[in-house]
């Protein structure tokens, strides 16, 4: 597991790779925060936000969470917590030129999550509907006619 020290200067140096202009009106910045974040709609612990664009009141930042890189990656060493984190920033830096560039449509990375949340929900939700006598019997019977 990286040290919070690593994750930061490993978080700082990604953001070195990108042009300035990328962070333009991102006035809240890049946080890196030491938390787990799980989304409202997880139904366990088997989903972790691992960065988060976000907008609130007039400002727009992105959130770095190393508490839920370390519960997803927890033996990760620094090149590969460098490349899982340089997608992480990269998709959160793409939301936020996409909200700069009004761009809400159905390519959007927004509709993007929007469709692996939803397939995430059908998924759980299969797993948790009750089982049927066939079904926990292993066999599924039908008229043989």
């Amino acid at each position: 597991m990286i040290s919070l020290e690593e994750y930061r200067n490993i978080v700082f140096e990604l953001m070195d790779e990108l042009p300035d202009e990328f962070f333009r009106e991102l006035s809240g910045g890049v946080i890196v925060s030491e938390g787990l974040s799980i989304p409202g709609y997880a139904r366990g612990n088997d989903l972790f936000i691992l960065g988060q664009y976000q907008i609130y009141a007039r400002v727009r930042q992105i959130t770095m969470f190393k508490g839920s890189f370390d519960r997803v990656y927890p033996k990760a060493n620094a090149d590969e917590a460098r490349t899982i984190l340089r997608g992480v920033l990269r998709h959160e830096i793409r939301h936020h030129l996409e909200y700069l560039g009004g761009i809400h449509d159905a390519s959007s990375l927004e509709a993007e999550d929007e469709r692996q949340k939803q397939s995430y929900l059908a998924r759980r939700a299969s797993r948790e509907q009750p089982r049927t006598e066939a079904d926990q019997n292993g066999a599924i019977r039908g008229n043989r006619s």
